[in-house]
């Protein structure tokens, strides 16, 4: 069996050329962070259904000059962390990318799965706001009243929360377009 990455570097760290360099792989999200890949399988299907309706839901909102993807790479000078949704320049996306760069990204989105914590909670939110991305949105499963989103906007280099919104609320968002919702539809069953 062949292994889908390299077993050493020279320099004993991964790069973004390793990263992107790396053979497309079915099943697995692969990230760059602090000169390691992190392989995850595919997520539970409540955290699927989650990003697809949170997905529709920003789409439905956004500008024609934004699309809403996920996961999609976001490549910065040495990471490529995966966001579960990304909304960014349309152009860029349509374009058949492989990774959007900063200034072409305006919000990510990540919901918190078991495995994922320290990543969503540490890593990312460090990563992105580096990187300059405007706003993040962390979206929990679990806990007093979920799901619950967290709006995270970006000041002065790091993110502030904003928002701390239960189900049962609305989320208020401005930027990068006006949009509203409530966290419980992300889980809900459908109403037709």
């Amino acid at each position: 069996m062949i292994s889908p990455f390299p077993v050493c570097t020279p320099q004993g760290r991964y790069t973004v050329a390793d990263w992107l360099n790396l053979p497309e792989i079915t099943g697995q999200r692969v990230e760059l962070i602090d000169g390691s890949f992190v392989v995850s399988p595919l997520p539970l299907s409540d955290h699927q259904l989650c990003a697809s309706r949170l997905s529709t839901t920003l789409a439905a909102a956004a500008p024609e000059a934004f699309e809403v993807v996920g996961p999609c790479g976001l490549r910065t000078a040495t990471e490529v962390p995966v966001p579960d949704i990304l909304v960014g320049d349309a152009d860029a996306l349509l374009a058949e990318t492989t990774v959007l760069l900063p200034q072409q990204t305006l919000l990510v989105a990540e919901i918190v799965g078991r495995e994922s914590r320290r990543r969503d909670y540490h890593d990312k939110p460090r990563i992105y706001a580096a990187a300059g991305i405007p706003t993040f949105l962390r979206v929990e499963l679990v806990g007093a009243n979920p799901p619950y989103v967290e709006v995270l906007s970006l000041r002065d280099g790091a993110y502030v929360s904003v928002a701390h919104v239960d189900a049962g609320q609305l989320v208020k968002l401005a930027d990068p377009f006006p949009v509203e919702f409530d966290p419980a539809r992300l889980l809900s069953r459908r109403f037709r």
